[in-house]
């Protein structure tokens, strides 16, 4: 028997922020859909937090920051959060694909996202891959790998506010290279758009009740 090739899907968006509050005040703002009551938690591991709402089932956005409260911890926070600048703006960093095994994906990506890290946050259990030193590789545009290891996915604990993904655009100068290792995990989803531009770019455009808005 040949090799399987592994498939993947569109787990969740990320968008990062100097603090919890000015990341939900920009989504919420942009949506036009209000993430309150928060639903989300602290990563102890890393010294994080986050705020999630529903984009459908098995799919959400998350707004993640650093925890102020949150000793510092002994390595490099992910999403790239210890090189945002002071004060940065909110913005659409980055987006996770979930796999079955995270590491049959890992071993045919033909460009690495990191290594794979057990996490948990509360009764959710998941493997996911980090970059040693934090960053975001091909500046966020080719996603992280995760692997839920808990039930139920954690898109349905959350409450249904009739927003869905229509699109993610991936801009980038090695976009035949990103594009060539979804390929090689199995992702094929007609909502990615993957274009060569000269510099990094992501936007989400999401269906709402008020129509379609953008997040980048």
């Amino acid at each position: 028997m040949g090799n399987i090739t592994p498939h993947a899907e569109p787990d969740h968006l990320v968008v990062t922020a100097a603090s919890l509050e000015q990341g939900m005040a920009w989504v919420e703002d942009r949506l036009g859909i209000s993430m309150a009551p928060r639903i989300g938690g602290e990563h102890v591991r890393l010294g994080t937090h986050n705020a999630l709402m529903s984009l459908g089932p098995g799919f959400y956005l998350e707004v993640i920051a650093i925890n102020p409260e949150a000793p510092p911890p002994s390595r490099a926070r992910w999403f790239a959060l210890d090189a945002l600048p002071a004060g940065a703006a909110p913005r659409l960093a980055h987006w996770v694909a979930r796999t079955g095994d995270i590491h049959a994906a890992l071993q045919a990506s033909t460009i690495q996202p990191g290594i794979v890290e057990e996490m948990s946050r509360g009764k959710l259990h998941w493997l996911i891959t980090i970059a040693a030193d934090g960053a975001l590789q091909c500046d966020g545009a080719l996603p992280s790998l995760i692997q839920w290891q808990s039930e139920p996915h954690p898109a349905a604990a959350l409450p249904e506010l009739g927003c869905r993904l229509e699109r993610l655009a991936l801009e980038h100068p090695q976009a035949q290279r990103i594009g060539e290792s979804l390929e090689a995990i199995g992702l094929r989803d007609h909502r990615i758009a993957l274009r060569d531009a000269p510099a990094a770019r992501l936007s989400a455009a999401i269906a709402t009740p008020h129509g379609v808005r953008v997040l980048d």
